[in-house]
């Protein structure tokens, strides 16, 4: 039973992960998110059974049925990812599902809703190597909001005290600095905008500890690049935003408090 729902919450997810990819193409561009999906290169309107999100581009190899261009493969990437998000909070949030569907409904809208635009911004940030000011700031909204519903990522309608306001202020403290002090060489403001979303979203604990993930997972990543791109001689500029949100996600499943004091 439990692996028949987590499944059909992984389907669920990947279908939003179909629209994440839309809203990832489409962003900045002028074009709205509604209206039909058509191939990047041909432009032909694709019909409802070339949409299904990951077997689709598996049944055409990852070619336009018209045109035959390459479909890239962020597509079945994302909608993947979004699947296996939405499964993986149904799983940490299980047993809410059995005891209360009313709890279990607002928690798993509340999160599924903050971490599809947490996938947006990665996936923006790796393709463009910027955060939009936008998606970081509704981000941000509503996980202040949360905060007086949310509480060590349980739904408890509550008055926050003063260190869940304060604990996006000191996550995002840091990286401002960094960007102030290196003029934006460093690291770019975006990240801190954010890391103020991440410290209201997690609490200041889990927020460090995701923060401590990331740059242990940037610093291994970056390492490997730095040897490689020597070898190859290729240069290459390392967005750090999905590297928070990868730390973000590990310690929000798992609850890796590597700080313990709040």
């Amino acid at each position: 039973m439990i692996l028949t729902i987590t499944i059909l919450f992984f389907l669920f997810g990947a279908i939003i992960g179909s629209f994440l990819n839309v809203v990832i193409y489409r962003f900045n561009t002028g074009k709205t998110f509604g209206g039909r999906s058509m191939c990047m290169a041909c432009s032909k309107s694709l019909s409802w059974y070339e949409l299904v999100p990951v077997f689709s581009f598996l049944i055409q190899k990852g070619k336009c049925r018209n045109c035959k261009a390459k479909i890239s493969i962020q597509y079945p990437l994302v909608e993947v990812l979004t699947g296996f998000v939405f499964a993986a909070i149904f799983l940490k949030y299980q047993l809410l599902f059995w005891l209360n569907t009313v709890d279990f409904t607002i928690t798993l809208a509340y999160y599924a809703t903050l971490f599809s635009l947490l996938i947006v911004i990665a996936v923006y940030d790796v393709r463009h190597k910027i955060i939009p000011d936008i998606l970081a700031f509704v981000f941000g909204l509503i996980s202040f909001i949360g905060i007086f519903f949310f509480l060590n990522g349980n739904f408890y309608p509550h008055l926050p005290a003063l260190l869940e306001y304060l604990s996006g202020l000191i996550l995002a403290l840091p990286f401002a600095f960094f960007w102030l002090v290196s003029r934006g060489r460093w690291m770019g403001l975006g990240d801190a905008k954010l890391s103020l979303g991440l410290g209201w979203m997690l609490g200041l604990s889990l927020g460090l500890s995701g923060l401590v993930l990331a740059f242990w997972l940037g610093a291994i990543l970056g390492i490997g690049l730095l040897i490689f791109s020597k070898k190859h001689n290729i240069k290459s500029e390392i967005p750090f935003a999905p590297f928070l949100i990868i730390g973000t996600f590990l310690t929000f499943i798992f609850e890796m408090n590597f700080f313990p004091f709040y």
